[in-house]
């Protein structure tokens, strides 16, 4: 068999830009981790609570055997979600009958792991909550949060996290400058935005003046660093004194520290045009970033004007807006001060509302053209997106059901989540689509029926994936006796899929054939001709493949067959993916039935395929599964163990052991059976352990014998750059600025100056340190 050496676990993100001084209080962190269970990183925002509570966490690797996990809280605004974003973070799969919260204990209850809640004050309750119950249960686990106040937990272990140190001397000796560090954080800013600024003795005083004008905020100290760009230091030094003493006669009711900030902020919002100042406002309606297609959709036309993408360039110039690159996509987005502050003007300006409603209506566009294209060759790109929009999407859905919302359009919510549940489904986010739909079907009474009669069938189609057969069945009798009022033929088609799916789940394999048979009677069309939109072709093909299934396990081979054909004929000119794989998995069922092995498993290798492109968990886990079953038909009954191993990990997404279906468990039991027999219980439970430690993309690897592989790449590959070019990243990796470049290449400092903007060019970065962090990816 072969293994791969894995990455130390953990999910800590990578740091793009240098961490300055802070020795006092990463060591102080790391004694009070040892003896406490719960350590809180207070003080107020702009401190750098975050970036210290990640330094502490990977100085700390070495004490956690099980990892690092980081779990970032503050775009998040529903307390209830709160235990559904850690297990999220965790990579962890939901379980039948059991909270989220159990699911957490049985995970961490074995295990040595240290967990990093970052911006925890707007969600202290459900935080205190999870926390309390946690640390009750796991012995092995420590927790580690910031927060601007205190959780408020027996045994809670608080560090104030200060201001970073600033000189005293209104004078002070060049030589002493570094030991301060703001200072110190300063000068590594401003040589970021210009990469000969230094320290001399013509600034020293200044910088120290801004420092001290700034009480050391981190935050405070880099949004006035980057305006070296365009102003001395000495410049920049008046300009926060005229602010500074303006604010302290202004703002006397606010802390210091927060005047101080606020100062800064205002200082940077007044900076801006008001061209400038307006986009800051209305894009801080988005919630963990945006893309440019999304801020020209919400913002306004008096706002966004003819030069948008201008001015979103300018707002990353002067660091209001940051630039991170996901994949092949740009996104953009604010830090947490930046954004209330914007927020708060919005409110001012009376848009806060319109924002608001323009963000939902995005939104929601966004999500029915997803719909209308899923079944296509783009629908890889659209679960993609969905992944990168969570934050927003779930925003747009909390603002669906306010009151004013509901009063002038009560189906919106059902609308966004109806069409949703496909993305839920592939992504295997079941807990979170059954909570939407949960509200969805608790909330507005004025509610159209037919959305409603669509809700109950996806929320009884995941609670049944999930086990949880009781809800199904009320669910699925809800929607069925809603359907029957309404009588409309598509209703009524959804209600026989969620009856037909219903008895699948509780092994009435006849019960289910009708029903497919009864429901996909009255759809639009056959063949490769069905009509309508992304979702109402995707649910007849969900019947069609219900009804391959249901035959297929039943002993008939002939319809299984067909249902295929039909289901290829619909999705492979469309380009489609997911049902293609689904197809693929269904037929090879009715093969390993049959006894074709070889056949069975070519089937399952190519739905493999297929869904390593939208990386879709629980289908996947359905295929190793079924290549187990296969491999211990032929004897090999290693590869058969780890199979079930890695099957085991990515199938609990949806909360089941591999095998969802009742009629298919003699298969999972004789396949377990079969494979001890042969290994002996230590052999199997190593090589089976083997394959709950793989990735999804290694476990893929493995079952199609591509060897270890690692998932894709954050970023894309960049354009080649030349061998000197290279040489000069390699040069700034290593923190020379371009006169120590130029020293070191034995060329002049203009030269090595354009060689740096030709980098940053190729690869699309803006700052000298996202070279550094690419090249250190690029030798992993």
């Amino acid at each position: 068999m072969q293994t791969s050496v894995k990455a130390a676990p953990g999910n800590l993100p990578l740091e793009l830009t240098s961490f300055v001084g802070r020795r006092r209080e990463v060591a102080e962190a790391r004694r009070l981790l040892a003896t406490s269970l719960l350590v809180t990183l207070t003080g107020t925002g702009g401190v750098g609570k975050t970036r210290l509570a990640m330094r502490v966490a990977e100085d700390s690797r070495r004490s956690f055997a099980d990892g690092v996990w980081f779990v970032p809280l503050g775009e998040l605004h529903d307390p209830a979600l709160v235990a559904e974003t850690v297990t999220a973070a965790l990579g962890l799969p939901d379980q039948p009958g059991r909270s989220l919260s159990q699911l957490l204990i049985d995970h961490f209850s074995t295990r040595q792991a240290l967990l990093v809640l970052d911006n925890c004050e707007h969600l202290l309750g459900a935080v205190a909550e999870l926390v309390e119950t946690l640390l009750r249960a796991c012995s092995g686990v420590r927790i580690l949060a910031t927060s601007r106040e205190l959780i408020g937990m027996d045994g809670e272990r608080m560090l104030q996290v200060p201001p970073l140190s600033v000189p005293d001397d209104q004078s002070p000796l060049l030589e002493a400058m570094p030991q301060y560090e703001a200072v110190a954080l300063f000068a590594s800013r401003a040589a970021a935005s210009v990469p000969d600024f230094a320290l001399s003795e013509a600034n020293c005083a200044e910088v120290a003046g801004i420092c001290r004008r700034l009480e050391g905020l981190p935050l405070a100290i880099e949004l006035a660093a980057v305006r070296i760009r365009v102003l001395s230091a000495g410049q920049i030094l008046q300009r926060l004194t005229d602010r500074y003493q303006l604010l302290t006669v202004s703002s006397r009711l606010a802390p210091t520290r927060q005047q101080t900030l606020r100062s800064c902020v205002d200082w940077s919002y007044e900076l801006c045009t008001e061209q400038e100042q307006q986009l800051w406002a209305w894009l801080s309606v988005f919630v963990g970033g945006f893309e440019l297609d999304a801020a020209e959709g919400v913002c306004p036309e008096e706002v966004v004007g003819d030069d948008l993408l201008d001015t979103v360039a300018l707002l990353v110039d002067k660091s209001i807006l940051s630039r991170e690159q996901v994949g092949n996509v740009v996104r953009l987005v604010m830090a947490e001060t930046i954004r209330d502050y914007g927020r708060e003007k919005l409110r001012e300006s009376g848009d806060l509302s319109r924002a608001r409603q323009r963000h939902l209506s995005w939104y929601e566009r966004l999500v029915k053209r997803a719909e209308i294209d899923w079944i296509g060759p783009d629908q890889a790109g659209w679960i993609e997106r969905f992944d990168r929009e969570q934050p927003n999407l779930r925003g747009a859905l909390t603002f669906s059901m306010t009151e004013s919302v509901v009063a002038t359009d009560p189906d919106v919510t059902a609308r966004m989540v109806n069409a949703l549940w496909l993305f839920w489904q592939c992504r295997g986010l079941l807990t979170e689509a059954r909570h939407w739909m949960g509200r969805c079907l608790n909330g507005s009474d004025t509610a159209g029926a037919e959305e409603r009669v669509k809700t109950l069938y996806g929320d009884s189609l995941f609670a049944g994936m999930q086990g949880q057969l009781d809800e199904a069945a009320a669910l699925a009798v809800e929607c069925c006796s809603l359907a029957e009022q309404l009588g409309r033929a598509e209703s009524i088609e959804i209600a026989n899929y969620a009856r037909g799916y219903l008895a699948m789940f509780t092994g009435d394999l006849a019960a289910a054939v009708e029903r497919f048979r009864s429901a996909l009677a009255g759809a639009p069309a056959a063949g490769s001709h069905l009509t309508g939109t992304g979702l109402q072709i995707a649910r007849s093909i969900g019947g069609i493949l219900g009804l391959a299934i249901a035959s297929g396990l039943s002993g008939d081979d002939e319809t299984a067959v067909a249902c295929h054909e039909q289901v290829l004929a619909i999705t492979a000119p469309r380009g489609e993916s997911v049902y293609r794989a689904y197809s693929s998995w269904a037929l090879a069922l009715a093969a390993l039935r049959a006894g074709d092995t070889d056949r069975a498993t070519a089937l399952v290798e190519s739905a493999l395929r297929l869904l390593r492109r939208v990386k879709d968990p629980v289908v996947t886990g359905w295929c190793l599964e079924s290549l187990a079953w296969a491999a211990i038909r032929e004897d090999q009954s290693t590869r058969a163990a780890v199979l079930m191993g890695a099957a085991a990990t990515l199938a609990q997404t949806v909360g089941r052991i591999s095998v969802t279906l009742p009629n298919l468990l003699d298969n999972h039991d004789e396949c377990e059976q079969l494979t001890r027999e042969a290994l002996g219980n230590r052999a199997y439970q190593d090589a089976f352990r083997a394959g709950t430690d793989m990735s999804f993309y290694e476990s893929i690897a493995y079952a199609l014998g591509d060897g270890p592989a690692d998932e894709p790449p954050v970023t894309p590959d960049a354009p080649v750059l030349t061998r000197r070019e290279t040489e000069v990243a390699d040069l700034v990796t290593k923190g020379l600025t371009n006169r120590e470049i130029a020293s070191t290449l034995v060329i002049s400092p203009r030269t090595a100056q354009g060689h740096v903007e030709r980098i940053l060019s190729k690869l699309g970065f803006t700052s000298r340190s996202q070279i550094a962090a690419w090249v250190t990816e690029k030798r992993k």
